[in-house]
């Protein structure tokens, strides 16, 4: 009778690990999770990257040229860590605002996704230590130092598009991600090769031009960073651009052709409340202090504040 090598066990085992937690990762709600081996990010990415720090594109984001060595290299992060679990999840809506109300990003429907992500993300990990010996993991939601879109690919559930967002193959860009970084050890997935060659849609749907070679995004430039993150008075060039976008802009996805046949998300905590699809132009420009944390308690609007919010519908309407 033929034997079994301990090698040969131990690899099985290994391979298994993968499709285990990816079915898990699928249970909780992400539509796409990948492993890729923690190291060091590749010396292009990290060029690419300083240059766009160094061009000044991240305009008021100061935190984006902060803690360089560990946006580098994760293992710097959660020593110990040994694979990056990527995870995406839908979050495109399956209601809309009233086309003629001051637009919000789609993103920002429901509940805050850091929240969202992060819990279901810890129920991963919770996961991972039960079936892997107690492995440790660290939950990365947006606000941790990681490259997010280059694990994304790294772990093979996308790539990143010519509008710098990651595009899941047959799932689109409406998508959040996250990343475990664990110290199990999980066989990497092949990272993804698929690109955006040949179209050029969303350079040209881009209302502030912000979109540059090959997925770089001049925040100077961009809505969602001006309507979001930027501080203080908005530029004088942004009035004529600005259309009806209060809070981001999806116009780089909504040209999209990987957007085409998008799905709704089946994810309630990203359903719009009544409140907010209610909300008109009118509303927002009376709106109090107790009036926007009511409607928007667990939102992630809440990073722009109500000034933020004023400031920007004031710019739509001195443009009409």
């Amino acid at each position: 009778m033929a034997t079994i090598s301990k090698e040969s066990q131990c690899s099985d085992a290994t391979a298994g690990i993968a499709e285990t937690v990816r079915n898990k990762a699928l249970s909780l709600g992400f539509c796409a999770c990948g492993f890729a081996k923690a190291d060091r990010v590749d010396s292009d990415a990290i060029d690419f990257y300083d240059k766009w720090i160094a061009d000044g594109c991240c305009d008021t984001m100061d935190y984006c040229a902060h803690y360089s060595e560990l946006r580098n290299d994760p293992r710097q992060l959660f020593p110990g860590a040994l694979t990056v679990v990527s995870v995406a999840m839908n979050y495109f809506p399956a209601q809309f605002q009233p086309a003629d109300a001051p637009q919000f990003a789609f993103y920002a429907y429901g509940r805050d996704y850091h929240d969202v992500v992060r819990e279901r993300l810890r129920l991963l990990a919770a996961f991972i230590m039960q079936i892997s010996a107690g492995a440790q993991s660290r939950v990365c939601v947006d606000t941790a130092p990681v490259r997010e879109r280059y694990w994304a690919q790294q772990a093979g559930i996308g790539f990143i598009g010519k509008n710098g967002l990651l595009i899941v193959p047959d799932v689109g860009s409406y998508v959040f991600l996250g990343e475990l970084l664990t110290t199990a050890s999980i066989p990497a997935d092949t990272p993804c090769t698929a690109s955006c060659a040949g179209c050029g849609a969303c350079l040209t749907a881009c209302p502030g031009h912000a979109l540059g070679n090959g997925g770089s995004v001049d925040a100077r430039r961009c809505l969602s960073c001006l309507t979001i993150e930027h501080h203080g008075d908005l530029p004088d060039w942004l009035h004529g651009s600005i259309e009806n976008h209060v809070y981001g802009c999806d116009e780089c996805q909504l040209c999209c052709p990987h957007n085409a046949q998008v799905q709704p998300t089946e994810i309630n905590d990203f359903a719009p409340s009544p409140q907010f699809l209610s909300l008109t132009g009118d509303s927002i420009a009376a709106m109090t202090d107790a009036d926007f944390r009511s409607v928007f308690r667990h939102s992630a609007v809440r990073r722009a504040k109500l000034s933020g919010l004023q400031r920007n519908l004031s710019v739509i309407t001195n443009k009409k």
